[in-house]
């Protein structure tokens, strides 16, 4: 029995990354041998065992073989004849088909290491090609190292856009569809992420409703990237610089959905995207299975990002208006993440990335500003129910014009 470190351990040792979670191959043994050592069995689909005093992962050696379609379609082989080799050759990529001993030698029969040192993300063998997941794998990966250096050999690539051709990605549970995304948006270069799944075909196969932003025009004045999916892109890496959180980045990536559906005639200009596009993000989430809370802010901000960027110039009566629907008072997270997902949306244009966003301040002044409101007197009149909700809207209304007259 031998049990090496393997995959991200390794590869971020070796980058001089932080290493969080740590996993091992056991090497040589059964899971009677586990058992009998007092590990923990977890795994389902084949021997994964929990340590019984770190409980950190120890996956017996395995090799596996393609027996259906999407993720889960393969045939697991574990027994002690299985060597370290074999099962490092079942692994996505080079940098991560790497293992070391407790004496803190590498074992790389792939060439993972030269990889790194040449920043390259190449897949360790053409089985590669028989796990669609692996797309979103790697375009996640290209997005985590992109600010390294890091890009994808360019066989990799093409063993991407075949797989995405194939038909083997609509195989895929949306569940794993959805982690993969929300994992790729919170890393450093989420833009890269899109970019690759677009550039091999992907996209269009997971998130149609997006990859129709690529080439369809905006207007200059507006927008001097001029593409739309440029500009979903640009939103992206303004999310990332300013570290916000998933549900900010989510809303990012879906607020112009209705740009795709915009008719060719009345090109560039995209009157009514906001609104056209709230089914198309419905769908979309409804088709992940997003969670609700980030699904909510999605459509919420492809609703109303508009009135946001001209919250200066909305009448008191429209802004109470937005302020109530995004039940501003109750849920205050919500709304930071609502102005923040539309201020991405302002600095991701040419040009634009420096500039102030007054909007986002007065938004917020606007909910201070209603919420310190005082119902007391109302109820001491003896208002209740819907008369009581009137006349609390009516003194709402008052406070903001005071307000928007400053």
């Amino acid at each position: 029995m031998q049990i090496y470190r393997v995959g991200g351990a390794v590869r971020d040792s070796l980058l001089g990354q932080p290493v969080q979670d740590v996993d091992y191959v056991v090497v040589g043994a059964t899971p009677q041998h586990m058992l009998a050592l007092g590990y923990k069995p977890v795994g389902g689909d084949f021997p994964v065992f929990l340590h019984p005093h770190t409980g950190e992962e120890y996956a017996l050696a395995r090799t596996e073989r393609k027996s259906g379609h999407g993720y889960g379609g393969f045939v697991f082989h574990a027994a002690p004849d299985v060597s370290l080799e074999d099962d490092l050759l079942r692994r996505d990529l080079t940098i991560n088909a790497m293992a070391m001993d407790d004496q803190g030698r590498l074992f790389d029969p792939y060439g993972g290491q030269r990889d790194l040192e040449a920043k390259i993300l190449r897949h360790v063998s053409p089985a590669f090609a028989e796990d669609p997941l692996r797309v979103l794998r790697v375009a996640r990966f290209a997005a985590r190292y992109a600010p390294l250096g890091f890009v994808i050999a360019p066989e990799t690539l093409e063993l991407m856009r075949q797989l995405a051709a194939s038909g083997e990605l609509k195989h895929l549970a949306a569940e794993r569809v959805w982690q993969e995304c929300a994992r790729a948006l919170m890393e450093p270069a989420a833009d890269t992420f899109i970019r690759v799944l677009h550039e091999t075909g992907a996209l269009a196969v997971l998130l149609p409703e997006l990859d129709a932003l690529f080439g369809v025009p905006q207007r200059a004045e507006y927008h001097p990237e001029v593409d739309s999916g440029v500009h979903i892109l640009m939103v992206l890496q303004q999310a990332a610089r300013f570290g916000h959180n998933l549900n900010v980045r989510w809303a990012c990536l879906m607020h112009d959905l209705g740009k795709g559906i915009t008719p060719a005639h009345v090109l560039p200009r995209h009157i009514g995207h906001e609104h056209r596009g709230v089914p198309l993000i419905r769908a979309v989430n409804q088709r992940l299975r997003v969670p609700r809370e980030t699904a909510e802010l999605a459509v919420l901000v492809g609703e109303f990002h508009t009135q946001c960027h001209t919250a200066l110039q909305l009448r008191p009566t429209t802004l109470l208006k937005l302020l109530m629907r995004l039940d501003c008072l109750r849920r205050p997270q919500r709304l930071e993440d609502f102005v923040n997902a539309c201020e991405m949306d302002s600095r991701g244009r040419l040009g634009f990335t420096e500039r102030e966003y007054p909007q986002a301040g007065y938004v917020r002044g606007a909910a201070i500003c209603i919420g310190q409101v005082d119902v007391q007197p109302l109820l001491a009149s003896g208002l209740k129910g819907a008369a009581l909700g009137e006349a609390l809207s009516r003194e709402r209304l008052k406070a903001l014009k005071v307000y928007c007259a400053r």
